[in-house]
């Protein structure tokens, strides 16, 4: 008799550790971007305590079931991988991934269905001379400070969404006509020389 109410106290104390544990779990739900604005599909989303994995959907975003205070860890081929703490108080979650560099890894994320619009992975913004006056601007920094929003001149740079920090970069790259340049000649290039510019975000990430 002994021994059969020490096996329904025992049965009783996991029962109720299972439901304990049940009820630390929750559902958080987010978001994966590139470049700031562009989402990506098919990104791999691990719980680090359950190993549980799911992937984004088209529109970047994903839900994922985990404890309180959890890891989630995103991957996908072409990007760095990131880790996202979690804390209680964690709802939604958005994360940026940093791309590696290259043209390949473009590639790579296009070819794998990551982002289904080529252009956007690349202009964030574009102007051609056909529809604007270029010559009407005294320099390509003046130029390019009035007709780009969002970007701003610092000391020669041109910076997208505010200043340099110490762990990602808000420099832009400046295309023209479809040559990267280095900002450096800027200053000596006539605008009416110039019949297409883009600018570009670079890799600078960050999770949210």
């Amino acid at each position: 008799m002994k021994n059969i109410f020490l096996s329904i106290a025992l049965l009783i104390s996991v029962f109720l550790i299972q439901v304990e544990c049940s009820a630390q779990v929750r559902t958080v739900n987010g978001m994966v971007f590139t470049f700031d604005s562009i989402p990506l599909a098919h990104v791999d989303i691990k719980v680090k305590s359950s190993r549980l994995e799911v992937k984004s959907d088209t529109t970047g975003r994903f839900s994922v079931q985990c404890n309180p205070e959890d890891i989630l860890i995103l991957t996908a081929h072409g990007f760095y991988s990131q880790k996202v703490k979690l804390n209680e108080k964690s709802k939604v979650v958005i994360v940026n991934l940093k791309m590696k560099s290259g043209e390949r890894n473009r590639e790579i994320a296009i070819g794998y269905g990551y982002v289904s619009d080529a252009n956007k992975l690349n202009a964030v913004s574009s102007l051609k001379s056909d529809s604007e006056d270029f010559s009407q601007y005294t320099s390509m920094y003046d130029l390019i400070q009035n007709r780009f929003a969002g970007v701003q001149i610092l000391n020669g740079e041109i910076i997208i969404r505010g200043l340099k920090s110490l762990n990602a970069s808000s420099a832009a790259l400046i295309v023209l006509n479809g040559i990267p340049t280095d900002p450096s000649i800027l200053n000596t290039l006539p605008p009416g020389d110039v019949k297409r510019i883009d600018v570009l975000k670079d890799g600078g990430t960050a999770a949210f």
